[in-house]
Parts: structure tokens; C-alpha cells; sequence
């Protein structure tokens, strides 16, 4: 069939032809925005899941809704080497100016941009780290003091004022949010809390790897109390199929249901898998309909390519040691796996593996769905260790 009209789009964040199933979740971010707007009382929002479940997907059409409900909105993806506030400023200082040109500069406008200029200067960076030439004046002794947990909650108060103000609310969405050090994460939950405190039109929407809600709850207590946390999931066998049928029937082309059923058994209904498998399968296709033996032809090759494409980039970023504890991790299964069990086929302690753990959590290739048990946070990434990588290769 013509490449061309492949409706299907794997990659990072690419939207989907259809985006089923996650009503609930867009009606949740509608409601958020339309009573933030209205200086209602609301939970901001922090999606959780893991790789490959659509959460930037999410984030992109929430960014739309507030869009188009007249917000001014900031997207940034949190970098495990780059700190909060230089990702920030830049953003924030563009946004103050949007404001601005709206009807002429105000004073709630000129002294939010007067406290970022501050909050620049306590950062303590070095030069050229945020460059955006701003020519007022300071607002001394406000969100200058170099400490985050201070001056964050203090600049974004100014920042809501300001868009109060010029009646335009603000929504700024983080992805990767994981990435944040308990500092930074603990500032913006303060940040939040004062905003909320205050009933102001700025909303927090985020997302994350499944180990948010705990990152959260460890840098503040009350953080459960301010976000929600919806947990975003595979898809359900007659979600996924929609998630195939409807953008092939847009183009003429029908799928027999046990290749459906082929596609939802291999991708477990994960719907960056589900994308890759429709994009071979419709290549592979002579013609309406799509049968079973299509399926089976394009799996060798959609097998190939998240290996190299999807697999491997994550796992070539790690160290020996880590690899080799992935690797003993996948010998025991799909998971979710107890601590001492891994450290068992490892000949060592629980306590000595500690530090690999811990290192792999932080890059987010792992994380722990209970006390004593870890997972992966990349779907079939266990069949990928067992089929791509030889353990005799890690020795």
C-alpha cells in the first residue's frame, strides 16, 4: 500500500492519528483550566506512567485546550544536567513581555519582569547561562536570595499577578519531571502551594516517570494534596483496537480482527508499540484487509527497529555494572521483582547493590512500584534484554 497515506506515526511525543482512551484524563485537564480561570479552587496536574504510554502526547493537547481556552502557556522538558531556574527564566522572561505587549506595559507587568530580573541574579549563574537582556531594574530582596524554595514560589506570585492583571491565566507544562533534584521539586510544589493559597490563574501541568507521586510526597508532605496524579496506562484491548482500526478505515483499508488481536497481544496495548506495529504492518500490506500473515511479516522487522531505535539507546547510556543488573533483573521475568532476589543472582547483598539501584533509578530506567520491588519503567524492556542482549557478553 502507498507509505505515503500510512496514517500511523511512531516517535518521541509524535501524535497519534487517534488518541483513544484518555477521555477521562483530557476532562480532568478541561475542568482544571476552566476553574483555574475562574480563580476556582483546583488540583494542578502531574501525569505518571511509563515510557511510551503517550504522556507527552498528553501534555501537548493540554497545552491546546489552555491555548484555546486563552491561556499563555510554557512548555520546557526537565534535563537531568540542567538546573530549574536557567530552564525556566528564558520562558518566563518571554512570557512577561507577551503580557506586556497585550496593552501597554502595567505595573504588575513591569514588576513581574522587574522580580525575574532578580530571581536571575540570585541564581548565581555564569554569564551567558541566561541570556535575555532584560534593562529593568531589580526588585531587590524579592526572589534574590539564591535559595529556590524562597525565591520560585516568590516569582511565581509575581508572574500571576501580572497575568491577573492583564486577565490572560498561565499554564506551564513540564515534562520529564522526574529529572528535577528534591530542591527543585520541593520549590515548585511550594510554588504551587502559594499560588493555590491565593486563588491566582496559574496552573502546573506535568509529567512524569511512575516514581513522581513518591518523589513528590518525599519533598513535601502535602504535595498530594495540590496535584492529582493520574496514572497513564496501555491501552485496553478495545481501545487499541480503535487505535488501529479508525485511522486505517480513514484511508480505505480494514484490519481482520485476529490481527488485531496478533498486534494487541505483542504490543500489550502500550501505545508508542501499538504505533510501530500499525506503521510496518500497513508497509507490508498488498491490500485491504490487513490480515494475520501481515502481522507476522512486519513483526521481524518492527522487532529490529525498537531494538535499535527504542531498546538500545537506553541501555548503551549505562555503565557495566548497571547493564549487568538490568540483565539479571530480566532473568526473572516480566516483574515487578523483589530486591533480594536480584541481588541473589548477582552473588551479593541487597545492601551492595544498593548504589547500582540507586543510580538506575535516578536515570529512570527503574523504579519501585512497592517497598522491596523494582521494575522497569520501559515496557518489554525485559523481552528486549532476554532477546537482544547475551549475558555472557556482560562478563
Amino acid at each position: 500500500m502507498d507509505d505515503i497515506q500510512n496514517p500511523f506515526s511512531p516517535g518521541a511525543g509524535a501524535p497519534p492519528p487517534e488518541l483513544v482512551g484518555r477521555d477521562p484524563v483530557l476532562d480532568e485537564a478541561r475542568a482544571l483550566l476552566g476553574r483555574v480561570k475562574r480563580k476556582k479552587s483546583a488540583q494542578s496536574m502531574l501525569l505518571t506512567g511509563l515510557r511510551g504510554v503517550g504522556k507527552t502526547v498528553l501534555l501537548n493537547e493540554m497545552e491546546r485546550l489552555a491555548i484555546k481556552d486563552g491561556y499563555k502557556t510554557i512548555f520546557i522538558e526537565a534535563h537531568e544536567s540542567k538546573p530549574l531556574g536557567p530552564l525556566l527564566a528564558p520562558h518566563l522572561w518571554k512570557l512577561l513581555f507577551d503580557l506586556d505587549r497585550m496593552a501597554g506595559i502595567g505595573n504588575k507587568v513591569k514588576r513581574g519582569l522587574a522580580v525575574l530580573q532578580s530571581f536571575i541574579s540570585g541564581l548565581r549563574i555564569t554569564v551567558n547561562e541566561v541570556t535575555i537582556g532584560l534593562d529593568i531594574d531589580p526588585e531587590r530582596g524579592s526572589a534574590d536570595s539564591g535559595d529556590l524554595e524562597i525565591d520560585l514560589p516568590n516569582l511565581f506570585v509575581a508572574i500571576a499577578e501580572a497575568a491577573e492583571d492583564r486577565k490572560s491565566p498561565v499554564a506551564i507544562l513540564i515534562d520529564e519531571i522526574q529529572y528535577l533534584s528534591q530542591k527543585e521539586l520541593g520549590a515548585l510544589i511550594m510554588a504551587m502551594h502559594k499560588i493555590q493559597q491565593r486563588q491566582l490563574p496559574l496552573v502546573l501541568l506535568g509529567a512524569g516517570l511512575p516514581t513522581l507521586p513518591a518523589l513528590a510526597g518525599d519533598s513535601k508532605s502535602y504535595s498530594e494534596r495540590l496535584f492529582s496524579f493520574p496514572d497513564i496506562g496501555a491501552l485496553s484491548e478495545s481501545d487499541a483496537f480503535r487505535a488501529l482500526k479508525d485511522p486505517a478505515q480513514e484511508e480505505g483499508v480494514v484490519f481482520d480482527l485476529d490481527a488485531l488481536e496478533e498486534i494487541f497481544r505483542l504490543t500489550k496495548g502500550y501505545p508508542y508499540f501499538l504505533q510501530e506495529w500499525g506503521y510496518q504492518t500497513w508497509n507490508h500490506a498488498k491490500g485491504s484487509p490487513i490480515n494475520l500473515q501481515t502481522v507476522r511479516n512486519a513483526t521481524d522487522l518492527v522487532v529490529k527497529r525498537l531494538d535499535k531505535n527504542f531498546f538500545r539507546v537506553r541501555f548503551d547510556r549505562l555503565i557495566p555494572s548497571e547493564k549487568t543488573f538490568l540483565r539479571q533483573m530480566a532473568k526473572l521475568g516480566s516483574g515487578p521483582y523483589k530486591s533480594g532476589d536480584i541481588a541473589d543472582l548477582l552473588k551479593r547483598s541487597t545492601s551492595s547493590t544498593a548504589p547500582v539501584r540507586a543510580k538506575l533509578m535516578k536515570k529512570g530506567m527503574i523504579y519501585s512500584p512497592a517497598h522491596g520491588e523494582l521494575a522497569f519503567t520501559v515496557p518489554l524492556f525485559d523481552e528486549f534484554l532476554a532477546r537482544a542482549i547475551p549475558e555472557e557478553n556482560l562478563l
